[in-house]
């Protein structure tokens, strides 16, 4: 039986057969090239994505103070789900003061929700806080200074450094995990008008014979609630740094060998 061809189609002729091939095969090279250089520089393209992602959340009270306030609550809202940006856990710029405590806010702003204290920006007077809670400051903003670090170190040894171990790991992200955690129980179980055991912090007063009057109780500067959560941030940058950084250039150096295979086998 004869096949029949349909009016005005014709079988492709080897020659855009060919063009094909060879269009598709130069796609594929652009792809491998991007994918190299992304395995070549991937660190330099994560610290400069990191830096930009902790750096935002300070632009919110600039937008604030210069009158941008749509940008700055933008910026605010961006960072919801990042961060809980309590105002009484948080850093406040251009004011009289860097934090306040949960009743100098409620005299401008009184209000014990959760929900509703996160979107207290501040006002003229207090100045207008950061987009990060003090902890986030502490752990997001030292990530991208030791993966900086990293980079000098590992340039310096001329090969990539050896991730610490798990249980160096672990033991760094635990009083993250300890203190984040018994905030949260504390919150859910009181509230955070004041009058949970991580807000008073009676525990340690009585742990210690109240060696240290003021220090105890609160969230703000000078505290051992604000000093935790500083401490315990510094420490859980450097475990997710120093494990996944590592663990991550050797994943990649994997990659790079494999490119340069194909590449070799190609030609």
């Amino acid at each position: 039986m004869n096949e029949s061809i349909s009016p005005g189609l014709s079988p492709p002729s080897p020659a855009m057969e060919a063009g094909s091939a060879s269009a598709s095969a130069a796609i594929a090279r652009r792809i491998d090239a991007l994918f190299d250089r992304v395995a070549r520089h991937w660190l330099a393209i994560l610290l400069i994505g990191m830096g930009i992602f902790v750096t935002l959340p300070f632009l919110a009270p600039v937008a604030m103070a210069a009158g941008w306030t749509w940008l700055g609550k933008l910026i605010y809202t961006m960072y919801i789900p990042f961060c809980h940006q309590l105002p009484q856990r948080s850093w406040f710029l251009f004011g009289e003061k860097l934090t306040y405590t949960l009743d100098e806010i409620s005299r401008v702003y009184p209000s014990t929700d959760p929900w509703r204290l996160r979107f207290f920006y501040g006002s003229p007077e207090m100045g207008w806080k950061v987009a990060w809670s003090d902890r986030m400051i502490s752990f997001y903003g030292m990530i991208p200074v030791y993966g900086a670090l990293y980079a000098w170190l590992r340039r310096w040894r001329g090969r990539p450094l050896p991730p610490i171990p798990l249980w160096a790991f672990i033991a760094l992200l635990a009083p993250l995990a300890l203190d984040g955690g018994t905030h949260w129980l504390s919150d859910l179980l009181y509230g955070v008008s004041g009058g949970g055991f991580r807000d008073t912090n009676a525990w340690l007063a009585t742990l210690t014979g109240n060696a240290w009057p003021g220090f105890y109780a609160g969230d703000h500067f000078g505290t051992f609630n604000w000093w935790m959560r500083l401490i315990t941030g510094v420490l859980g940058a450097w475990g997710i740094a120093f494990f996944g950084l590592p663990w991550a250039d050797r994943l990649m150096s994997v990659e790079e060998d494999s490119s340069e295979m194909t590449e070799k086998s190609d030609h």
